[in-house]
């Protein structure tokens, strides 16, 4: 068996670990994840997620091996936990289990293991400083750890300290070979400048007004119309934000939708790669596009930076935020506003995601 250089300690031969939910919080794993495959090339790493989020995994270390779970029909309650535990466990044969959730279902994962002689490390969750921090009264502003932090320390905890090993999807922008997103669109022209926006999110306290941002796809529109190469992608998901994308793309002839497209992760990814721009909310899309090397502008309402989830070596200039004493009122922004205007996200001018976006 292997030894950490460091401690002297043997390394695990095999490292099961578990992520599962939201979107967001599994892209933000993958730093943390490649890094601690390439700081250790000899111990096999093994993580098991929802099938959805497999393919957010690009390129992976040789020793990485996604696993895609799914919870709602194969493995369900405790009986398909112990099922999907005793496969994990016959495939794999896993010496350590790393919990990066720490919700009930990873706890009863971390009992089964337990069982049969396998020890867990799970991350901690600061639930009393969020609690500080988004009260109405009183609030304790001041920054939580960072979740690809709290990972780390989880890997450190089990022996594994990390050495950072990542420098995006693929590397330097613009690196991702055109073929991978030949489906999407041609490659980029000379001179020519790709935006991406990303409007929305899962829950309303982060979702900037679509009046307000098809502002902002009007002023990139005039760009265009004014002679400059210039195209905008538009992303989103469920029935309702196609709806917007196809009817904004209808109206705007620099603007391409790729709601509901379908042309898998890996091709938005690689398209992402080469934008020259992208303004996401507080969402997976920001994260997806900070992991993808691009210049990602986020914009931020009922929740902010200091609850630990901005994205990957993301800049503070490209947060756009308002100061409001009551910000953030929520970790994840599925709190109705109090106030009942979400002035957090309607005193943000167009002008200003535009030209940070821009710049």
């Amino acid at each position: 068996m292997a030894q950490n250089k460091a401690s002297g300690t043997a390394l695990p031969r095999t490292v099961l670990m578990a992520r599962f939910s939201a979107f967001g919080d599994v892209a933000m794993t993958v730093p943390v994840i490649y890094s601690a495959c390439r700081t250790y090339p000899d111990v096999r790493f093994v993580l098991v997620t929802r099938p959805s989020m497999t393919s957010i995994f690009v390129d992976p270390p040789s020793n990485l091996s996604v696993v895609g779970a799914d919870l709602k029909e194969r493995y369900t309650g405790i009986a398909g936990l112990r099922q999907l535990c005793a496969e994990l466990v016959e495939e794999y044969k896993p010496d350590i289990f790393v919990d990066l959730h720490n919700v009930l279902r990873t706890r009863v994962m971390a009992a089964l293991l337990r069982l049969k002689g396998i020890r867990s490390e799970h991350l901690i969750k600061p639930r009393a400083k969020r609690r500080a921090l988004t009260r109405r009264h009183n609030k304790v502003m001041l920054p939580l750890v960072s979740q690809r932090a709290r990972y780390r320390e989880v890997f450190f905890k089990a022996g594994l300290p990390l050495t950072e090993h990542f420098e995006g999807l693929f590397g330097a922008r613009g690196a991702a070979d055109p073929e991978l997103f030949a489906a999407i669109t041609a490659p980029k022209a000379a001179g020519e400048k790709w935006y991406g926006l990303a409007p929305f999110a899962a829950h309303a306290g982060k979702i900037y007004p679509t009046e307000l941002m098809e502002k902002v796809l009007a002023r990139l529109q005039a760009d265009a119309d004014a002679g400059q190469p210039l195209r905008v992608f538009l992303l989103g998901g469920g029935d309702k934000e196609r709806e917007v994308l196809e009817e904004w793309a209808s109206r705007y002839p620099a603007a391409t939708s790729l709601a509901g497209k379908r042309y898998g992760f890996k091709a938005e990814l690689a398209l992402m790669n080469h934008l020259d721009g992208i303004v996401t909310m507080d969402s997976a899309n920001m994260h997806l596009g900070a992991l993808a090397g691009t210049h990602t502008v986020s914009v931020w309402g009922a929740t902010h930076p200091y609850c630990g989830f901005k994205g990957w070596r993301q800049s503070d200039a490209d947060m756009v935020q308002v100061p409001l004493p009551c910000r953030p009122c929520s970790v994840f922004g599925d709190k109705p506003c109090y106030r009942g205007d979400l002035l957090c996200l309607t005193a943000i001018r167009p002008d200003i995601i535009y030209n940070k976006l821009t710049q």
